[in-house]
Parts: C-alpha cells; sequence; structure tokens
C-alpha cells in the first residue's frame, strides 16, 4: 500500500500520544514492539524495502516522540518540563530520566487539585504528624494526593535531605516508604525484595562458598563462617547481603558501617557517610557480623530511618529511600545495588550491565 503522507502522520501522531500515556521516554524496544504490532495487525503497512517490514515506522516513531515531547513540555508536563534546560543550565547536562525502573517517575497532578490545595494538604500532615495518635489512614490519603507535587520537588528541585524530612516528615517511616515506593514503582518493595531474595539465598552462597575455596576474598569467607556458627534463615539473608559486594570485588566500608551501640557517638560513626547503613551491636565484635542492636538508614549524615532489628529489612528501606528521595546509587556499591534491583527484586532485569548478568547466569547454575 501506498501511504499518502498525511495518513502516516496520522498514524504516527495517535501511536506518540498512546505512547507518551505511558511514558514520555520510550526506550529502544519498545519503539520496536510498537512498530512490529503495527504491521502485523496492519500488514498493508509493511515496508517492501524492510527486512522486518516496520523499520522505517521505528524510526519515524523515535523522531515523532522527540516533538512530541516539545508539545508535552509547551503544555506543562512534569515528567517533560523537568528536564528543560533553562538559561545558566542550558550548557550543561541536566537530565533527570527515569533511571531505575520508576514507572511514575514525575506525574502529571490529580484532576481537579491546584498546587495551592496540595499545598494546603502538604500543611495538612504536618500538623498530623505533630500529634501523639497518627490517622494513619489520612496520612495515607493525603501523602497520595500530594505525591505529584512531592515528586516535582524531589525530582526538579533535588532537596538536601534535611530540607525533604522537615517539608515531608511522614515520609520517613517503613510504612510510607513501602507506599512511596509502590506508588512510584507500582510493587511492594518488601515483599518483592524478601521473597527475590529467599529464592536467591542458597544460589548466593555455594558461589560465595566457591570463590573461597581459592583463598581469595577473605572478608568474604569470614562472612560464611558467621552462618556456619548459626544457620537461620535470617543470618543467612544477611550473610547473603554482606556478601555481596565482597563477591562483585566493591568496597563497602563507607555504605555499611558497624558501631557499638553503646560505644561510640553517632555524629563520629556516621561522619561522611553519604548514604548506607549503620548497624549497631551489643558488646564485643568478633565476627564479621555480630548479633544487631538496632540498624538506621543514613543519608547524607542524617538518620532518615531507624529501629531495625535485621540487616535484611533495613536493606529493603534503604532501596527503598534510595527511589522515594531520588538518589543515585552510591559509586562504591553500584554492582551490588544494580543486582538488587534487577536480579533480587527483577526490575527492569532486561536491561542489567555485564557483570551483574555473568552473575546472574553464574547462579542460574547453581539450581538446587
Amino acid at each position: 500500500m501506498v501511504i499518502p503522507k498525511g495518513m502516516k502522520t496520522d498514524i504516527l501522531d495517535t501511536l506518540a500520544d498512546s505512547m507518551s500515556k505511558i511514558s514520555p521516554y520510550p526506550e529502544r524496544q519498545h519503539y520496536e514492539n510498537v512498530a512490529n504490532a503495527l504491521v502485523e495487525k496492519h500488514p498493508s503497512l509493511k515496508e517492501p524495502g524492510s527486512g522486518k517490514g516496520w523499520y522505517g515506522w521505528f524510526h519515524s516513531l523515535k523522531f515523532k516522540l522527540g516533538n512530541y515531547r516539545q508539545k508535552l513540555s509547551a503544555a506543562g508536563c512534569p515528567e517533560v518540563r523537568v528536564n528543560k534546560r533553562i538559561g545558566e543550565d542550558a550548557k550543561g547536562p541536566r537530565v533527570k530520566k527515569s533511571k531505575k525502573g520508576e514507572v511514575h517517575y514525575c506525574p502529571d497532578p490529580p484532576e481537579g487539585l491546584s498546587a495551592e490545595d496540595m499545598e494546603g494538604k502538604r500543611r495538612m500532615i504536618e500538623v498530623e504528624m505533630l500529634k501523639k495518635d497518627l490517622d494513619h489512614q489520612q496520612i495515607e490519603e493525603l501523602m497520595s494526593a500530594t505525591f505529584s507535587k512531592r515528586r516535582k520537588e524531589i525530582v526538579g528541585d533535588q532537596p538536601l535531605i534535611g530540607d525533604v524530612m522537615t517539608r515531608w516528615p511522614a515520609m520517613f517511616c517503613e510504612r510510607q516508604v513501602r507506599a512511596e515506593f509502590k506508588r512510584i514503582v507500582s510493587t511492594d518493595i518488601l515483599e518483592s525484595f524478601l521473597n527475590g531474595l529467599d529464592d536467591l539465598v542458597p544460589r548466593l552462597l555455594e558461589v560465595y562458598e566457591a570463590v573461597t575455596k581459592s583463598g581469595k576474598k577473605p572478608a568474604l569467607k569470614a562472612i560464611l563462617d558467621c552462618v556456619k556458627k548459626d544457620n537461620t534463615n535470617e543470618r543467612r539473608r544477611t550473610a547473603a547481603l554482606l556478601g555481596l559486594p565482597h563477591y562483585l570485588s566493591e568496597d563497602p566500608s563507607d555504605i555499611i558501617r558497624m558501631c557499638d551501640a553503646h560505644g561510640e557517638s553517632l555524629a563520629a560513626a556516621m561522619k561522611g557517610m553519604q548514604l548506607g547503613l549503620l548497624i549497631g551491636y551489643e558488646g564485643d565484635n568478633q565476627d564479621a557480623f555480630p548479633e544487631v542492636f538496632d540498624v538506621a538508614v543514613v543519608v547524607e549524615e542524617n538518620i532518615v530511618l531507624h529501629n531495625f532489628k535485621d540487616v535484611p529489612s533495613s536493606f529493603t528501606m534503604l532501596l527503598g529511600i534510595i527511589y522515594c528521595v531520588n538518589l543515585e546509587y552510591p559509586r562504591a556499591m553500584k554492582y551490588s545495588f544494580e543486582f538488587l534491583q534487577r536480579v533480587v527484586m527483577k526490575i527492569k532485569p532486561d536491561e542489567a550491565s555485564a557483570r551483574v548478568h555473568g552473575v546472574r547466569n553464574k547462579l542460574l547454575r547453581y539450581k538446587l
């Protein structure tokens, strides 16, 4: 079929509108899937000079979405406007796109709610958090209604963690971290993390054991020795998580720190800590990981969450905080966090780096 120019434009406009409602920034595989589905649904649109029959549609869609994003930006779409370079920022890189599989990265405001309405609801959250007996149901509803405003501030303005805690105090509790993560990724973080971890723990420990037999990675061997002394499920989970950076040849010393719960001051223990876990223990620390007294999640030398009695739950909340306040994975453990995201939680698993993909393949060979 010879397609008139006007008809092709109408087709591309319709596809671009539908795709942008899911994400203004589709990936290559999404363009390919849409172009392929188009010619399968309408065989008369196949291109005779193309081997697959849709390669031209693929390129046309990419250009059309680029133009469509300019229209969305002019119309005030938050997820697109946040990437717009203005004034002095026009010369430097200022890309703020979804990077960790976020489904709702910077969503539009709810219909019928103005910026003033959402600011009023934000103040209501502050007032509610001052009460002794919190109304969790009301807080949940207010947090859900102000989600768009919160993401616009966090993604667009990139405030310090102290400012976020002041403006959105309700977000820094386990219940709201889980709720916020579900709004962003549409997944329950605690259930997904622990279920995925339990599936992998036996194979991870087997892989760790194999690599230590050659005398390499003494820190990893010390962690495995702790499990042999106490082979409970919680200790096995802890060993799998604490051993992961050592197995991936990363240095976790600035991200995972241990301190005597009744010894050194918190300020000294957190000094220079930009993101990570502070694990408090009681008594002498003779093992690679002692009995946990309390675990705190630290961001920019501030404790944002605490009172966790086990490492797996605190690791889950650390990952949740990274998503909630739009942080980058710490460079010293970026492959470990990528593994947790793509392999343990299966968020964007097909986009794993070569190192993480290699570890995943190795684990598949250790089927128990």
